[in-house]
């Protein structure tokens, strides 16, 4: 479906697009009216933030722990490290590790929800038996032509991220017509068939640092309101990346208070779920703006 800039800029500003709310995990309905944070929790030894910290059993449980104190919603397993130019993880070694984190959770913390980042078929659908209940996917269904007919199989929400290429050279696509525009015009026909299948719940992300320059998330981030045509929650993932620390001129490490004020921006701008390392610090920045009744 192709879309003119006039378009896009009428069906953001129109009241009559509005965002579908209310997400169906597995028979249990979570309000999205209010703002949520997801948690992240990698468990693996090579991402760019906190990589080889949490991949122990214990370490895992306590980490765990602390994000559902400080308020995380959902926990956001990943295996697969997928910062720009990291190398591809044999399956075998992710559908482990991801199993793996999941179980635990899913013994020491019963009734959280789970959700698992991996664009493999085969670790979605070990994940879901272990207690997964949504599937978080970077690739968007292009890198495992069998996501999408798992997905529907599950019966589970899915979450549709946009980028292009691999982790491994994402950041040489960068070229775009209409940045945004370019990027709806690929999620409408994926929600289409998503959709065709029976896929109830569908969570689209924009992609931060995902084959996009950090001018060009800047540019994703003020039009963030553009994203409401598709009438789907909207996930924003901004924490600690490089539009942040790059910008400030400071490292990772030191980016928490510049992922704060992004997180508001992206709030304000209509975001339903925050992806975030810093749970305490996201769940503020939401009791906050939602005292704005915006």
């Amino acid at each position: 479906m192709e879309m003119t800039q006039d378009y896009i800029k009428s069906a953001a500003e129109s009241t009559g697009f509005s965002t579908k709310k209310i997400l169906n995990v597995r028979g249990k309905l979570h309000d999205l009216g209010k703002a949520r944070v997801m948690g992240i929790l990698n468990v693996t030894r090579d991402s760019f933030y906190d990589g080889g910290q949490y991949v122990t059993e214990v370490a895992i449980a306590e980490r765990v722990e602390r994000m559902l104190k400080d308020g995380a919603w959902c926990i956001d397993v990943g295996a697969y490290s997928t910062r720009p130019g990291a190398p591809e993880v044999p399956e075998a070694d992710e559908l482990r590790q991801a199993v793996f984190a999941t179980e635990i959770i899913a013994r020491h913390f019963p009734g959280t929800l789970i959700s698992v980042d991996t664009f493999r078929s085969s670790v979605a659908r070990a994940c879901a038996e272990a207690g997964a209940g949504l599937i978080n996917d970077i690739s968007g269904g292009d890198l495992d032509a069998a996501m999408f007919d798992t997905v529907a199989q599950l019966g589970i929400p899915y979450i549709l991220m946009h980028t292009r290429g691999t982790p491994e050279n994402m950041a040489r696509l960068t070229q775009y017509d209409d940045l945004v525009k370019d990027v709806l015009d690929t999620f409408h026909p994926k929600v289409h068939r998503l959709t065709e299948l029976g896929v109830k719940d569908v969570i689209v992300d924009p992609g931060f640092g995902f084959a996009k320059t950090v001018e060009q998330n800047f540019s994703l981030l003020g039009r963030l309101g553009d994203f409401r045509i598709l009438e789907r929650p909207l996930l924003v993932g901004l924490s600690r990346k490089s539009m942040v620390w790059r910008t400030l001129e400071v490292t990772p490490a030191e980016a928490l208070n510049g992922s704060t004020v992004l997180h508001t921006v992206a709030l304000l701008r209509g975001a339903n779920i925050l992806r975030v390392h810093d749970v305490r610090e996201a769940v503020e920045a939401v009791k906050l703006v939602g005292c704005l009744g915006v």
